[in-house]
């Protein structure tokens, strides 16, 4: 077998491999709540840690084995958007399974829906952009906003499967923490949004001016 195709292949598979992991994750964070299986919450966490290494390594491997293609470069992004639409709405119906606070939860609901249609809108003006030659690989706020979305999603997750054993004053610095961390990310999510329809805009005139 021909040495690029076989990495190209191990690094095509690392990129796919976010979809059993995440639906595993689904499957193991919801029976670890229905069952209060610790078990099952451990294997929740280990899942997403597998998932967010996936996203990690699969472009060090294409990069330093010098297989980067546009393929890559579209399957990475549906494979995090598979990530975030499986995971957020998890952890909302965790939110609401454990009947913590409303506020937590309209948060979580607000950042699951901006997240999703950043995601949707970047989506349609790089496939526009593409259309034009234009290059559609990740922009650096693109890379830090998925790279965070793997620890926070992380860190909700924890907070929502083992706060149970905690003191009261940690379950109450971890809830700060968590409140924090998606605060930011809303904020960078918007930032990230700015940024995408600055860079494709030219592309989406010229389109609209051949409609």
């Amino acid at each position: 077998m021909n040495s690029v195709f076989a990495r190209t292949l191990i690094v095509n598979a690392v990129t796919f491999s976010r979809v059993p992991l995440i639906a595993g994750f689904c499957v193991a964070a919801v029976c670890g709540e229905l069952t209060r299986s610790y078990a099952s919450e451990i294997a929740a966490c280990a899942l997403m840690l597998f998932a967010g290494l996936s996203d990690l390594y699969d472009g060090m491997l294409a990069r330093k084995w010098n297989v980067v293609s546009n393929f890559g470069k579209m399957a990475d992004p549906l494979m995090d958007k598979v990530f975030f639409i499986v995971t957020f709405p998890t952890l909302l119906w965790l939110v609401v399974e454990q009947g913590e606070s409303v506020a937590h939860g309209l948060v979580l609901l607000a950042f699951t829906i901006l997240w999703i249609l950043r995601d949707l809108w970047v989506t349609f003006m790089r496939s526009v952009a593409s259309a034009y030659g234009a290059d559609v690989a990740a922009m650096w706020t693109g890379k830090v906003r998925t790279a965070l979305s793997f620890p926070a999603a992380g860190l909700v997750y924890v907070h929502l499967a083992f706060h149970r054993l905690a003191a009261a004053g940690v379950q109450s610095g971890l809830l700060c923490a968590v409140y924090a961390l998606e605060g930011f990310l809303m904020l960078l999510n918007a930032y990230s949004f700015v940024v995408y329809t600055k860079a494709y805009a030219p592309y989406l005139r010229r389109a609209l001016a051949r409609a």
